[in-house]
């Protein structure tokens, strides 16, 4: 009884976590790109260097670095919402949220190495690991199940729209008509 309670609950933990495992992995990539872009070379790779040289423990403190950086940016934005500034205060925090999540990604693909030296921080990385494959496990099958339900409900809505389309005498044309089976096909190999 108290698990079939819970599991609302453990669903949603889960879809938090992959939300947060989503934009890491999505944000690591453009922040390595828009880190490429800086003209420094030099700089970039003198700080590659610093942290080769540095022992693992002093790593994890620059692992740390966006977090402490950024902690004063969310004070400023829960302040923001005291006094009543809504908009600014969000669009504060997700930037903030969007910015730490980039920099830490960027900044653990640099120092994973030396972490994974310190027993304690390997450890650490195969529990958060199995979290994500625990996560996975909880809210696949429901985005599974929504996936298919949706494709079962865009094909007749699909069909519906066209028939009506045609009765009000509009032909598509060709690139109309190519998107629409693209989107149509991306919808069916998602549900499959």
């Amino acid at each position: 009884m108290m698990t079939r309670l819970l599991k609302p609950l453990w669903v949603l933990l889960a879809l938090v976590f992959l939300v947060e495992a989503w934009l890491w992995d999505r944000l690591a990539p453009l922040v390595a790109r828009l880190v490429a872009l800086i003209p420094w070379l030099k700089i970039k790779a003198a700080v590659a260097a610093r942290i080769e040289a540095l022992p693992p423990t002093a790593t994890l403190a620059v692992f740390l670095l966006p977090v402490a950086v950024l902690l004063p940016v969310k004070f400023l934005g829960l302040w923001l919402l005291a006094r009543g500034a809504w908009l600014g205060a969000v669009a504060l925090l997700v930037a903030a949220k969007v910015v730490g999540l980039g920099l830490t990604a960027f900044i653990f693909d640099v120092t994973r190495p030396k972490l994974l030296q310190l027993a304690w921080f390997r450890a650490l990385y195969q529990r958060v690991l199995a979290w994500r494959d625990w996560a996975h496990a909880q809210v696949d099958p429901i985005v599974r199940a929504l996936r298919q339900r949706l494709a079962g409900l865009v094909a007749p809505a699909t069909r519906q729209v066209r028939r009506a389309l045609q009765r009000l005498g509009w032909r598509p044309s060709g690139r109309g008509l190519k998107l629409a089976r693209r989107i149509r096909r991306r919808i069916h190999a998602r549900a499959a």
